[in-house]
């Protein structure tokens, strides 16, 4: 049975996470012990943070099938690259197909700016 003067109780002000060890008989090795728990309960928490962030920016991600492309090709019997998205046309796909696309890049931050106005 350890006595009460050797345990440790350890109180993290900003999660309000608090920690009790009474392990062993030296105050010391219980502080030490306590400290560890800690550390790893607040890397646990902050995993949880990540992850949370990583599924909401997961979520907003469109799933990669038939009919969710951003852009149309029409290479014959015209010439024509279209947006989906926004509607932005250009008849130059020589220039979009060598990766010229800033006014693409444009017109979706421009419609992305509108409707957060909205």
């Amino acid at each position: 049975m350890n006595k009460v003067e050797t345990g440790v109780r350890l109180r993290h002000g900003p999660t309000g996470i608090v920690i009790e060890n009474t392990e062993t008989r030296s105050q010391l090795d219980n502080k030490t012990k306590a400290i560890q728990l800690l550390k790893s309960q607040l890397y646990e928490a902050e995993l949880e943070k990540r992850r949370s962030k990583r599924s909401e920016i997961e979520a907003g991600k469109k799933k990669i099938e038939w009919g969710s492309q951003i852009r149309n090709y029409v290479l014959q019997p015209y010439k024509l690259v279209k947006d989906v998205r926004t509607g932005y046309e250009t008849s130059s796909t020589d220039d979009v197909l060598d990766g010229y696309i800033d006014e693409f890049l444009k017109a979706y931050l421009m419609q992305q700016g509108q409707s957060q106005k909205v």
